[in-house]
This record gives C-alpha cells, structure tokens and sequence, in this order.
C-alpha cells in the first residue's frame, strides 16, 4: 500500500525542561489514510513516554477507532471541532475505551460539553494569558524561546510543547575541562590509538570511565552480554562502536538547564539519520551519520560555536561539511532531520519526494529515532 500520510513531531516539556511526552502532528488527505499510516508502524511505535497524536486540519472523526491504539495514546481533539457531531461521536467511544483526550487550542470562552474528562488542554501562550479553571493539565504552545518558557511556567502552565528550548543565546565559551576530555578520547579512538593511551586518558577521570560504560551498557543499545570495561569494549565492539559510544556521551553530558530536551532531540536526529538513509549510504558511515545528527545541537549544548567544536574534533568532511556548510552526502538526511521538527508537513514532504524516498520510511525512521531517544532517558 502507498502511504499518503506523513508524520512530523515536537515534545512535551516540563517544568524541568525534561521532554515527557512526544507529540505528532499527521498530515493526510483523510482520517483513515492516517489510520492506515499509523497502523503500519506498530512494530516501531514508542512507548517510553506517552504520545500525543493530532490530526493536524483534519477534523477528528469515529474513523480513527479502526486503529489499534497503543496505551500510550493521548487523542487530540481540536477546541473547533468540539461541536460537530463526528467529532462528539468519537469523544464518547474514546471515553468509553478509556483513551485520554487533550483539548487543542482551548481559549477562555471554549463551551465545554458535559460529561467529557481532559487530561491535558493545549493553549496558544502567544495570545492569552493563562485563564483560571482550566480543565486539565495546562501546557503552553508558541513560546519563542527560553524566557518565554520561564515566563509561562511563573504564569502557571504545567509545561509547553514545541521546540522552544533549541532558541537561546548564551555566550561562546570555551570547553569545559571534562567535555575537552571526551574530545581527546574521541580523537584517539577515531585514530585507532594505542589502547594504552585511551586506557591512560580514562584513568585521569573515573567519572567519566563510569559514564562511558553505564552508556555502553544501557537498554538502548540491546547489548547480550555487559561490557566491564574498556579494553573489553575494544576487544569486543571495536574502535567504531566506540566512536560512536564517546560522540553520544558528548552530547548528554552537559549542565545546561534545557540538556534533557536538547539531548533527545538530539540523538533522534542521529537515530532517524541512520535509519532514512541506511538503504542509500555505504553501512560503514551509518555511525557517521548517526554522530552529524548527534551532534547538530551540540554547539548549543556545550555553549560554543559549531566552528570552535569542529577544529577540536577531527571529523570526517562529509560529517563536518553538513554541519557546518549544510552540503556534502548527509546534508539532505540532516535537513530530513529538521524538517520532521516542523508543525507544517509541507517542507519534510518536498524534501521527501527530491530524495525519492517513501512517506511509510520517514515515518518509521522518525519513531525508531524517538524511541531510541526515549530509552537513554528511561
């Protein structure tokens, strides 16, 4: 079956800037292609965090129920459509089944029908104030940037959903200590250094050697057996896992207050690189495209321009030349990438139909790379 639906995606934040919810956004012709679009990626479906699904413009209809739907599953139901009576249809099988609703776009003078429960309702913070009585968990949409989204957390909203936290401008700095030893050990390891060296770097700092082998030995990479240590990693997984291993500790180990929700965007980035591209690019970049998505955030992350961080790290041209000058083989992977970031559809689907790739791929591409994510976190 041609799939007709895309799926693009932003989180649900909290008040602690950790992403605890994943919400998509479905761009179809009907309902039911967007059933049939969902139905098809019940194998990659998330289910760390809870998801929250909209319809995007199309009006929310009983025909959403041929879908089995995960337990993790918040419906969206638009505040516009609460009238129409498909729309009611489907609030009462939801509520019968137990699946919790969000009302979207809630204003202070939305009529409320009887007798329905909302979990979460989802203003326009750009428009309104936060109003008194609000029917569910509050979370704020359109927030510009990081001080927007301290200055709706003091108004009262539970968390906000959307990309906000990726806009600040905190001042160039140079590497922390500890982020200048990953680097070292990055350098070494893509050099295929002498084991001895990389054993010496580690020694210099045992928190970190604990970091490397707690990421090394976490859920998500579905290891069989526990690596003790880093000369059994060598031996084991050799120096191109751990490339890859050492590029995602760089990206989790910072204290900026936003580093939960910049981290799992992060690494869906690479995730979803590596799965929309593996049919297209030789297997042996598949790391290297999983590390110019990792680390496309990392100059937000760390504090510092992307340029100073790609003098210190010695990386490939085709990963250096995407991030920096948005050309080179992985670039359009790493616009897929952004574009999936996005409320309109319309862009990831342009970039979809120059590449001649199939709507079902990004979309599993996406999902495996939200689960992913997800995992590190849980």
């Amino acid at each position: 079956m041609s799939h007709t639906t895309l799926l693009t995606r932003e989180p649900v934040v909290n008040k602690n800037h950790a992403i605890t919810a994943n919400r998509l956004i479905a761009h179809g012709p009907s309902v039911a292609s967007v059933v049939d679009a969902l139905a098809a990626q019940t194998e990659v479906w998330p289910r760390h965090h809870p998801v929250f699904l909209s319809l995007g413009e199309l009006v929310p209809t009983s025909e959403l129920m041929a879908w089995s739907m995960p337990e993790n599953v918040t419906i969206e139901i638009p505040a516009q459509t609460l009238s129409n009576p498909h729309t009611r249809a489907l609030m009462s099988r939801l509520r019968d089944d137990g699946i919790a609703m969000c009302l979207s776009w809630f204003t202070p003078d939305t009529s409320l029908p009887a007798h329905f429960d909302w979990r979460f309702v989802l203003m326009d913070a750009r428009s309104q104030p936060l109003p008194a009585g609000s029917p569910g968990l509050t979370l704020a949409w359109g927030l510009a940037d990081v001080n927007a989204f301290r200055q709706a957390v003091d108004a009262g909203f539970d968390g906000a959903s959307g990309w906000f936290f990726q806009h600040a401008n905190p001042p160039a700095r140079t590497l922390k200590p500890g982020h200048a030893q990953i680097v070292r050990l990055l350098n070494l390891v893509r050099r295929n250094g002498d084991i001895r060296d990389i054993e010496a770097v580690l020694k210099q700092d045992l928190a970190l050697s604990y970091k490397l082998l707690r990421y090394i030995n976490s859920a998500g990479f579905g290891l069989m057996y526990e690596i003790q240590s880093f000369r059994h990693a060598v031996n084991i997984l050799g120096y191109d896992a751990l490339n890859k291993w050492l590029s995602l500790l760089l990206v989790t180990d910072s204290r900026d207050p936003r580093a939960p929700a910049l981290m799992q965007t992060a690494i869906t980035r690479g995730r979803f690189m590596e799965e929309a591209a593996a049919a297209y690019v030789d297997a042996s970049e598949r790391d290297n495209l999983f590390i110019t998505g990792a680390f496309s955030l990392l100059h937000v992350l760390l504090g510092t321009s992307m340029q100073a961080l790609l003098d210190k790290l010695h990386l490939p041209a085709s990963v250096s030349d995407a991030l920096l000058h948005d050309c080179g083989e992985f670039a359009p992977y790493l616009r897929l990438a952004k574009a999936c970031e996005s409320l309109d559809g319309s862009a990831l689907a342009a970039l979809v139909g120059e590449l001649g790739l199939s709507l079902e791929s990004i979309n599993r591409a996406q999902l495996i790379g939200v689960d992913f994510a997800d995992s590190l976190q849980a």
